[in-house]
């Protein structure tokens, strides 16, 4: 018979030689192909067989066996049509993955993520070729690991005798600056800094900046977003080179908490008078600024004097004391061009110039520093003077509260002032990251008083009233000495009647 699909010569076909021939040439082909069969079904078999055939020899010999070599076996596979199971199980070896499940290879399963990478707060140029971008890392990545960060700027399309072109991205490696550093929980505070050689957007036709997050050290595993977008014609060069808007610039803290209305108004209206009319206050709300609060702020918000805003959202992210570091790093970039002088303290403290000196005085003596600290003068927050003449429930906190902490030789918190052009990043007691001097030894010339935990009293804070000789010695509180200090008090009426000029119609809101 002739096979399917194979040439038949006329010489062969009907003859005994031809058929004797066929004969031959058909039988090792069904050698070979029985044997690639039993092949095949050792392979899918393999796992089953091992365990037979140890329990196979065990019952039925205790013979040693002895593996062939690799070259024997594979002669026996092609000369011979029955093979040896054991041979073909030798030359397998290394033997594939099994396909059954591993009762000792265990699973790790992840499920949401601890913390981000990054978290964006804000970015701001720094200059016509610096930006600044501010956020929220993962602070385990940082201390375990050695995260970096990369800067491009991708330039929005031209179009130039009709038809479109597109400019090759600038990319350079950026700079981290960890100002929190050791007061960070789950998340620390980065200020990245992407300084390019030039000005990425001098022609001003608009384009983005976009940041490389990296989690290691290694360039393979990274996220990317874009920080900051600039709109064709929108970079101005003079914001870097006029005068800044204002004097002053207050960057509050994280407000947080049940804070007194009464004494957000009188902290407000005190500094609104201390820092002059061309002067501005930010507020953060993380959650302090309550219907009561609000209302104090409006007639300030309403004449432009006050900014606040919410950052409420931050409470997702569990980083120092409300994210204060955050905060004020993102006021310092985001305001860095609008005022002279930009203060760091908070709502419970009070900025005091000796009389006979003035702050525009001071800050001129003081113009050759970047920054410079100030020191505390710790007041209590629940001492008054017993004086029936005084009708206290009219009066104004800081015009009751009037002992002050007399301690010496110990180191006392201290709040600062800062110009902001010359600063990277910034703190909460005080900058690290400047460029310049910094001064210390300010206390002759300004100093703070400090009403700790008044701003959380509510009601009347006098809580504990001391006899009228006690303005004239040290009286000891609760192993604590206090003298008499006067100094806040006697410009009460004179903060209060400014505040009358300054809101004017809109001081009947506050009644």
């Amino acid at each position: 018979m002739k096979k399917e699909g194979l040439p038949v010569t006329g010489g062969v076909t009907g003859k005994p030689i031809g058929k004797l021939l066929l004969c031959f040439e058909t039988k090792p082909f069904l050698a070979t192909l029985i044997t690639f069969s039993l092949v095949l079904l050792v392979w899918n078999l393999q796992p089953y067989y091992d365990q037979l055939l140890s329990l196979s020899i065990s019952s039925s010999c205790h013979c040693h066996v002895t593996p062939l070599l690799n070259s024997t076996i594979t002669n026996t596979i092609t000369t011979n049509t029955t093979t040896d199971i054991s041979a073909i199980n030798t030359v397998r070896k290394p033997r594939i993955f099994p396909t059954y499940k591993d009762p000792n290879k265990r699973e790790f399963k992840p499920y949401g993520n601890a913390a981000a990478l990054f978290v964006q707060m804000g970015a701001y140029r720094g200059g016509p070729t610096s930006f600044s971008v501010i956020g929220l890392a993962s602070k385990p990545i940082h201390v375990y690991s050695q995260p970096w960060y990369k800067c491009e700027w991708v330039p929005n399309p031209t179009t130039i005798n009709g038809s479109t072109h597109q400019a090759q991205p600038t990319r350079t490696k950026a700079t981290k600056i960890l100002p929190d550093w050791g007061y960070g929980r789950v998340y620390t505070v980065v200020v990245v800094n992407c300084t390019f050689p030039t000005n990425p957007n001098a022609d001003n036709s608009g384009g983005k900046l976009l940041l490389y997050a990296y989690y290691s050290l290694s360039s393979r595993n990274f996220e990317k977003f874009t920080a900051l977008t600039e709109s064709p014609g929108s970079y101005n060069d003079t914001v870097y080179t006029s005068p800044p808007k204002y004097d002053y610039l207050y960057c509050g803290s994280s407000l947080y908490g049940n804070l007194s209305a009464s004494r957000i108004r009188e902290w407000l209206a005190y500094h609104s008078w201390f820092f002059g009319l061309n002067s501005h206050f930010v507020f953060h709300d993380a959650g302090g600024v309550s219907e009561d609060v609000r209302k104090v702020l409006e007639p300030w918000v309403k004449l432009g004097r006050v900014t606040v805003q919410d950052i409420r959202e931050q409470e997702n992210y569990d980083g120092y004391y409300y994210n204060q570091f955050l905060v004020v790093n993102d006021c310092l970039h985001r305001y860095r061009f609008a005022a002279k002088w930009t203060f760091y303290f908070d709502v419970d403290e009070y900025i005091y110039v000796p009389q006979g000196n003035s702050l525009k005085n001071v800050m001129e003596e003081f113009d050759g520093f970047t920054q410079f600290t100030i020191e505390q003068n710790p007041m209590s927050s629940s001492l008054c003077l017993n004086d029936s003449s005084q009708d206290y429930s009219r009066q104004w906190g800081f015009e009751k509260l009037v002992f002050r902490d007399w301690r010496t030789r110990i180191r006392r918190d201290r709040k600062y002032a800062i110009q902001a052009r010359n600063a990277l990043a910034t703190g909460v007691h005080m900058s690290e990251n400047i460029v310049g001097k910094a001064l210390h030894r300010t206390d002759k010339k300004i100093r703070y008083y400090h009403y700790h935990n008044s701003i959380q009293v509510p009601g009347e804070p006098c809580r504990v009233f001391l006899p009228p000789s006690a303005k004239k010695k040290i009286t000891i509180h609760e192993k604590l000495p206090y003298v008499y200090d006067d100094n806040m008090k006697n410009l009460a009426d004179t903060i209060k009647r400014s505040e009358r000029e300054t809101l004017g119609s809109y001081h009947q809101l506050l009644s």
